[in-house]
This record gives structure tokens, sequence and C-alpha cells, in this order.
């Protein structure tokens, strides 16, 4: 799950070296904490937060298929 929203943000932002996503688990639900350079973080959020949106109904489908609640914060 982590390398998918790795993959996901990367091919979004101009520095996808500054990519990284943190990972906190609990027993139901996984949040993962992405932090992408100030300069790209209008791109991976996207127009009204359609790109988050879209992130996130990806991850919580492939949450769904291996049973467990997946959330994506998006930080600064």
């Amino acid at each position: 799950m982590k390398e998918l929203i790795e993959a996901m943000a990367r091919a979004l932002v101009d520095k996808p070296e500054s990519v990284s996503v943190a990972e906190v688990e609990g027993e139901k639900t996984t949040v993962f904490e992405l932090r992408v350079d100030q300069n790209d973080l209008g791109k991976v959020i996207g127009k009204q937060g359609k790109t988050a949106r879209a992130m996130r109904t990806i991850l919580s489908a492939a949450g769904t298929k291996i049973g467990k609640r997946c959330v994506l914060e998006i930080l600064e």
C-alpha cells in the first residue's frame, strides 16, 4: 500500500525525491501520511481536491481487498 501511494505521488510531482510516506498502523485502520515538497502540494491535491479524492478512492478500494480501512492524509 505504501508503495502504491508513493508511486502515484511521484508520478504527479516535479520533485519525486521529496515524496515520503509514513504508515501508522492500528487494529482496523491504517493511516498513511504523505509528505511532498511545498511547491508540489497543489499538484497532489488537485483542483477542488479531485486528485487527492481519487488517490483516497484507489487506496480505499485496495484496503477493502485486504480487509483493512485505509486513510490518506496529505501533510505540509
